[in-house]
């Protein structure tokens, strides 16, 4: 989303905010959140990483759409983990992302770990955070002899220090007056454990070549880092001009940029500020591994958008009146889903035995052969396809107008009927590649679930 757009739409009242108004900032569609973010991110991890599959998952959310039901659990069962997979959510503060990924790095299970941490941030229209905040997610997969870097060591820091708060049941946050979290807060917490930890660590200044720091007011990396000695073209680029303050996964994902960037043997300082502070160190290995998406890849392959309205309703900021078309009951059959939960969530079709025909949904009788109980699991997540045939329906309620549905033709076979989504002002054409997407497939306004499913979404 355009900054200056938002600028513009708030002109009329708040003729100060044009300041604001430089550069974008990511946003979700209505049928995103946290989890689908978390996902999205994680199986850009897992993908053909050459590791074995984690043995548990840790996600870290300020915003994770459910209170009371494991999030961590539907984004493990999304990428297919199995059921042994130990699952746990993280909660609490900004920084939650970094201390996730600390415990993991720290712990002493067997196994890997897949850390993810995502948010969907809400701001009140018209005030700062909304220029500020941004969406996203980052997943790191930590285990022994992992050849992408080598954890140091952290110093961890926790102050009763309220820069901010949200309190349960509320949507926004509540911010303090950022001169005096900076010069009360951040100067005085990070610095300090920063250089608390490279003493540990036989360390000085001299030697960081990437630092960066989250979850602090615009600048803050700056002053901590002059405070320090750590000269300024070595501070990790805090991305607010690209995606803006993606909350808990900030922190990981100045991580994964400067991993993308750095050399082997460069020392690497992360921070998060939050009720105190959170400082890793890392140290870039041999490997070579990078994801088919990455953060760069990511940034690069953003979708522009102008019209501030959409993201207002996004955000459910405006209720639209939809018509009677939006009336309709959306309740979830959660008997049903539970009994098809690897179709649904992590899109597992069915390959025949007798003629590798593979279909989805996974059915007693093969739609080619017509064999009976001849189906084994066969995921079409990762699997690549075109457009058949499409339409776009402005008739039929939907929260993102047209509603785009075709046939998806995969390239293992398969024939699906599904929602296209990230059209953008390309369009769509007979031929267009597809990804699939994991996405909200509908949400219960009276029960406030949320149905999930995939949908594909043309190759950028």
């Amino acid at each position: 989303m355009s900054r200056a757009a938002i600028a513009d739409a708030h002109a009329w009242a708040l003729p100060g905010l044009k300041a604001q108004g430089k550069g974008e900032r990511a946003l979700c569609s209505w049928d995103e959140d946290a989890i689908t973010l978390a996902v999205a991110a994680a199986r850009d991890c897992l993908r053909d990483n050459g590791r074995s599959r984690p043995a548990a998952l840790s996600l870290a959310s300020t915003t994770a759409p459910f209170a009371d039901l494991l999030n961590a659990a539907i984004v493990a069962s999304a990428v297919d983990l199995p059921p042994s997979t130990s699952c746990h959510d993280t909660s609490g503060n900004l920084r939650a992302g970094l201390s996730a990924l600390a415990q993991a790095l720290e712990s002493t299970s067997d196994g890997d770990t897949l850390v993810v941490a995502a948010d969907r941030r809400s701001a009140k229209p018209g005030s700062v955070q909304e220029f500020q905040f941004g969406a996203g997610a980052a997943a790191l997969q930590v285990g022994d002899d992992a050849g992408i870097a080598r954890y140091l060591g952290r110093e961890s820091v926790t102050h009763l220090f309220v820069d901010h708060f949200r309190a349960a049941g509320e949507k926004h946050d509540y911010f303090w007056e950022e001169r005096w979290i900076r010069d009360e807060g951040v100067s005085r917490a990070v610095p300090a454990a920063t250089k608390k930890l490279l003493a540990k660590l036989g360390k000085s200044a001299g030697d960081v070549q990437w630092f960066g720091l989250a979850g602090a007011p615009g600048g803050s990396d700056k002053l901590v880092a002059k405070s320090l000695g750590i000269a300024p073209e070595r501070l990790i680029p805090d991305l607010a001009a690209q995606v803006g303050d993606c909350g808990t996964a900030h922190a990981p994902l100045q991580l994964i940029h400067a991993l993308e960037q750095a050399k082997p043997g460069d020392l690497i300082i992360i921070a998060a500020f939050g009720q105190g502070c959170e400082v890793l160190a890392f140290e870039r290995g041999e490997g070579t591994h990078q994801p088919a998406m990455g953060l760069a890849k990511s940034i690069a392959a953003r979708i522009p958008e102008t019209a501030y309205l959409k993201m207002a309703s996004f955000e459910g900021e405006i209720d639209l009146d939809w018509g009677m078309r939006a009336e309709a009951d959306v309740k979830a059959a959660l008997t049903q889903h539970y009994r098809s939960s690897d179709q649904i969530n992590a899109f597992v079709g069915g390959l025949c035995k007798a003629c590798n025909t593979v279909q989805f949904p996974r059915l007693p009788n093969c739609v080619s052969c017509g064999a009976s109980d001849t189906q084994t699991p066969f995921s079409l997540a990762d699997q690549g396809g075109q457009i058949a045939t499409w339409s776009a329906d402005w008739l039929q309620f939907y929260l993102a107008p047209p509603l785009y549905v075709g046939l998806v033709q995969f390239d293992v076979g398969a024939r699906l009927l599904m929602e296209i989504v990230e059209v953008g002002n390309a369009g769509l054409e007979v031929g267009t590649r597809l990804s699939m997407q994991f996405r909200v497939k509908a949400r219960d306004r009276k029960r406030h679930y949320s149905r999930y499913f995939w949908k594909a979404a043309p190759v950028r």
